[in-house]
């Protein structure tokens, strides 16, 4: 038996490297002031297709409950995140803050950097309508990822705005109707062939293609800049008209994350979607919302082929595994002795480990020094006195077993 194609079993150095990940982003995203929060993993099929439309179903994992309901497993959040808004929006000031790590899943062909389940973070700011919150928002997104040591020379955010573009269109005159068509061929650009684009673009194809290849001019996205300029993240970040997002919720100012070399999908994209949460309270709640989504697959693929990234994921990791204190069981008869006092020290948050069963003393030495152990405590003919050894240093002494705990007390003083 072998997991479903484009599932994951972590193993302990999988399930490690993935809580690294998960730390980094909580960390990050607590020091920007945003509070944690999560959704069921199953909602109403129609939630997805009233964003998304009838095509969304070929990419759901769905079925029907046991209580003749169309349920899907999630493949995104916001969809969840704009009902829990417009529901519960007056319980709490704005503009909200809020992130959440969890589980998706979508139904499709599995490749690089895409399986059927991945871990995502989300993070969102509703209630604020100002260039302010994009600034913030950007900003937390590439902290989020300094945090696993990238610099600029590793990643770029490239920035981009859909009003640029439906201003664009409005002065070509181009009916509202045919925005999303135009949107979705200029969000695959460099993806499909030149000359299919211009089959799609029509009498658009030469204008369209002048800006594609010489940029275009944005007053606001400027001012996005230079904000993040002002904090020192400018180097992070390129003004680049060529994304557009291809869902159609999106309303103003949009942004992926691409590794500098180019190998991978993006890291991390979204933007402002002002309309999203009317739109699916069926108008009950209007609030300008916007957020991003990273994912933990092509993001442990960019942290495992930068060098100084992964050294530091690994460094992390056997920091985090290590322990305090290993017991020594050198007598059988101070077993119950010990266990008594691994029990008080584990009270105490030590993270402490010994022989579940009899072993060479010699073996229990090397277990301890395997496990990163700070210090060895030897149960034996010494009792009612203890040995302590330094892992490190090799220093030995001997204190009475009832002084133990003031021992460590006073050791940790000193050392901090």
């Amino acid at each position: 038996m072998q997991a479903l194609p484009g599932f994951r079993d972590f193993l302990p150095d999988a399930c490690a490297a993935r809580n690294y990940i998960f730390a980094r982003w909580r960390e990050v995203a607590r020091r920007y002031c945003f509070m944690e929060w999560d959704g069921p993993l199953l909602e109403p099929t129609d939630l997805y297709k009233k964003k998304s439309g009838a095509e969304i179903i070929d990419q759901l994992f769905n079925f029907t409950d046991k209580g003749e309901r169309e349920v899907a497993m999630r493949p995104e959040l916001t969809p969840t995140f704009a009902r829990v808004i417009a529901a519960h929006e007056r319980e709490f000031k704005k503009p909200l803050k809020w992130f959440s790590i969890g589980q998706f899943f979508r139904y499709e062909k599995q490749q690089r950097g895409r399986l059927r389940e991945h871990f995502q973070l989300n993070c969102d700011i509703v209630g604020e309508a100002a260039l302010a919150a994009d600034i913030e928002l950007l900003a937390l997104c590439i902290d989020l990822l300094r945090a696993f040591g990238f610099t600029e020379k590793d990643f770029v955010v490239r920035i981009s705005d859909r009003e640029f573009w439906t201003d664009f269109l409005r002065e070509k005159d181009v009916p509202p109707d045919r925005w999303d068509d135009v949107l979705q061929v200029i969000d695959k650009f460099g993806r499909e062939s030149r000359e299919k684009t211009i089959e799609k673009l029509g009498e658009l194809a030469d204008p369209v293609l002048k800006v594609l290849s010489e940029g275009g001019k944005s007053e606001k996205l400027d001012r996005l800049v230079d904000g993040l300029r002002g904090r020192g993240l400018g180097e992070f970040v390129t003004i680049d008209v060529r994304i557009v997002r291809g869902l159609a919720y999106y309303t103003g100012i949009v942004f992926e994350v691409f590794d500098r070399a180019g190998s991978l999908r993006a890291v991390a994209g979204g933007g402002r979607y002002d309309n999203l949460i009317q739109q699916l309270s069926d108008g009950a709640v209007s609030m300008p919302a916007l957020g991003f989504a990273m994912g933990d697959v092509v993001l442990g693929e960019l942290v495992n082929e930068t060098p100084h990234a992964r050294d530091r994921m690994q460094q992390a990791i056997a920091t985090e595994r290590k322990i305090d204190i290993y017991i020594v069981i050198a007598k059988e008869e101070r077993r119950a002795d010990a266990l008594a006092q691994i029990q008080q020290l584990r009270d105490l948050s030590y993270r402490v480990d010994y022989p579940l069963t009899p072993m060479k003393v010699a073996r229990q030495f090397q277990a301890a020094e395997d496990a990163g152990a700070s210090l060895a405590l030897l149960y034996g003919d010494e009792w009612p006195k203890l040995k302590i050894k330094n892992l490190a240093t090799r220093e030995e002494r001997l204190i009475a077993h009832e002084e133990l705990l003031a021992h460590l007390q006073a050791q940790s003083s000193v050392s901090s």
